[in-house]
């Protein structure tokens, strides 16, 4: 009975306990943050203002790991936002090995900056949750500057544009010869924000209607009557020379701008006046050298579905070593961006003087790709063999049936000064070049996860042992093991040729210490060695590769302790204390 008793006590109690409210039940999908502070949907594009203020958002909601700062104002007055995103109680962070990434080089290919974007705002908000990022974030600086041409881009949003324009930066450039500037672009005749195609009626034409998309014109075979000519790019001879938009904004491409392998204009189309003559260039050039830490480096572009790798010119050379690391590197792509190809710049797509990746590698020694984002892979998960964009069929079939027709502008008369009654109409500015809303999340969520490989196996020195032991006679000796777990060297081979960065050091320090010689080994056993005459305190050590042990051996006399630092400008430091000998 008294078992019952206390048994209805007991019951008495919990059912009298005061009520608690129950933790609310969260189910989120994998891969994004669950509870971000800054809360954004990723399946839109955002203009300057827009970007700008997420970019405050993040800095405001993250005051311990990341700091925003403009590399100064762009020639329309727009400030260059740059984001450093790191642990900062967790070591110095102009001396941890540094990843630079950029977007938006050239201005339409506007998805570039919501992959940085997006890569900053992930880093940011997933570092809670992900052993990972957090390691990341303690090992790693992260430099990231979503829009490297403001200007443009902000022009291709509120004006009207096709989805290759403006390419170009916004500078008044004389196109044409004719001692005038920017006085022809192309005009919006049918005033709906797009700028698209012109063709008219003609019955000797050589185009007519595609026989299943009739807003697709396709070119009829020899010796048969069309329907149409095509006219070209939306536009009026606004300067009446008897052409049609051939003075448009610009004309300067911001990525033949850099100093590696640059050629004038005669050579290379778009580029201007000499190496970093564009400004909003030189203020990335100024920030990157005086940062020598930034060991790896992810460029954005579009389209196509590539990740590139330099050299960009078929007379330059990279060492076979390098191509080996780039190779050890992109080999994850191939299963985390489907659709899309590593290849070569010169030998696989075209030659390109001049370009960022190129500097990049050859003047800075950072590891670079150049990642072509979209591919028409993406309309049907298949190869349609149609190029950048894929096959006409293909971009019309997708507008049709996953887009409900709202990439193309209706063909619809209007007049013209110079040809009459003519028909505007095609593929709007934000089709083709630029993934549609539901594919731009994944787009960025992939390119982004792609590009933190890459950063993790930037060189990360570590002293994997550190021992002392007596010759006899007062002498000591002192080996260090020096370990590199990453796939990236020390010193890219470019770096070591052109003599970029300073050398690794391996110093050892001790109250009565007394160095009588120093040397350095990939052998443990130091059956091969090369000794270091001058100040053998500090060894220099030209480069440790990627995956790979160097040793370093003094003879000394006195007593431990021995404190030993390496010190290496993109592998970081490490540091070991002697206390004993063995």
């Amino acid at each position: 009975m008294k078992y019952l008793a206390g048994f209805l006590l007991l019951v008495c109690a919990i059912c009298l306990r005061p009520a608690t409210a129950a933790e609310p039940f969260e189910y989120h999908a994998l891969g994004a943050p669950a509870r971000p502070q800054v809360d954004v949907n990723w399946n839109r594009y955002r203009d300057y203002g827009q970007a700008t203020k997420l970019l405050q958002d993040l800095a405001k909601a993250h005051p311990d790991y990341v700091r925003m700062q403009s590399l100064g104002k762009t020639y329309g007055k727009r400030e260059m936002w740059l984001l450093t995103i790191s642990d900062f109680a967790h070591g110095d962070v102009e001396e941890k090995p540094a990843f630079w990434i950029d977007g938006g080089i050239h201005a339409n290919e506007i998805q570039a900056v919501e992959v940085v974007l997006y890569t900053a705002w992930f880093l940011l908000e997933k570092r809670g949750e992900s052993e990972q990022i957090q390691r990341l974030l303690k090992e790693r600086t992260f430099y990231l500057l979503p829009m490297m041409s403001p200007d443009a881009r902000d022009a291709h949003f509120h004006e009207p544009n096709t989805t290759h324009s403006p390419r170009s930066g916004l500078r008044p450039v004389d196109d044409d010869g004719d001692g005038e500037v920017d006085e022809d672009g192309a005009d919006d005749l049918d005033k709906d924000g797009h700028i698209t195609q012109m063709r008219v009626r003609d019955k000797n034409g050589r185009w007519k209607a595609h026989e299943k998309f009739p807003e697709l014109m396709v070119r009829v075979p020899d010796g048969e009557r069309g329907e149409f000519t095509l006219l070209g790019v939306e536009g009026l001879d606004n300067d009446g020379d008897g052409e049609v938009n051939e003075d448009s904004d610009g004309y300067y491409d911001p990525n033949r701008d850099w100093a590696w392998n640059w050629q004038p204009g005669y050579v290379q189309r778009g580029a201007w006046r000499y190496p970093f003559s564009v400004e909003e260039n030189r203020m990335v050039r100024d920030f990157i050298v005086a940062h020598p830490q930034i060991a790896g480096a992810q460029t954005y572009h579009n389209a196509g579905g590539m990740i590139l790798r330099g050299p960009g010119v078929k007379t330059d050379r990279f060492d076979a070593s390098d191509i080996a690391v780039y190779n050890a590197l992109a080999e994850p792509a191939k299963k985390m961006l489907p659709g899309y190809r590593y290849i070569n710049v010169a030998n696989d797509l075209y030659e390109v003087y001049g370009g960022e990746f190129d500097w990049f590698h050859q003047m800075q020694g950072v590891f670079t790709f150049n990642n072509e984002l979209w591919t028409p892979f993406n309309f049907f998960r298949e190869h349609d063999g149609g190029g950048f964009f894929g096959s006409a069929e293909n971009q019309h079939l997708f507008n049709q049936r996953l887009l409900f027709g709202e990439a193309l502008s209706p063909w619809r008369e209007v007049d013209h000064p110079q040809y009459g009654r003519i028909e505007v109409g095609g593929f709007r500015k934000n089709f083709l070049r630029q993934p549609p809303s539901f594919l731009l999340e994944e787009e960025s969520h992939r390119n982004m996860a792609f590009t933190l490989i890459h950063a993790d196996e930037m060189p990360l020195l570590q002293i994997e042992s550190a021992s002392a032991r007596s010759l006899g006679q007062g002498l000591v000796e002192v080996t260090v093991a020096i370990h590199n777990p990453k796939i990236t060297p020390t010193h890219a081979a470019a770096d070591v040729k052109n003599r970029i960065t300073r050398p690794d050091l391996v110093t050892i320090e001790g109250a009565d210490l007394q160095v009588s010689a120093g040397m350095q080994s990939e052998d443990s056993l130091f059956r091969k060695f090369d000794e270091q005459i001058r100040r053998p305190e500090k060894i220099q050590v030209e480069n440790v590769p990627g995956r790979k042990t160097v040793f370093v051996r003094w003879l000394v006399t006195g007593k431990p302790p021995f404190q030993i630092q390496v010190s290496s400008i993109k592998g970081g430091q490490a540091e070991a204390k002697i206390i004993t000998l063995d």
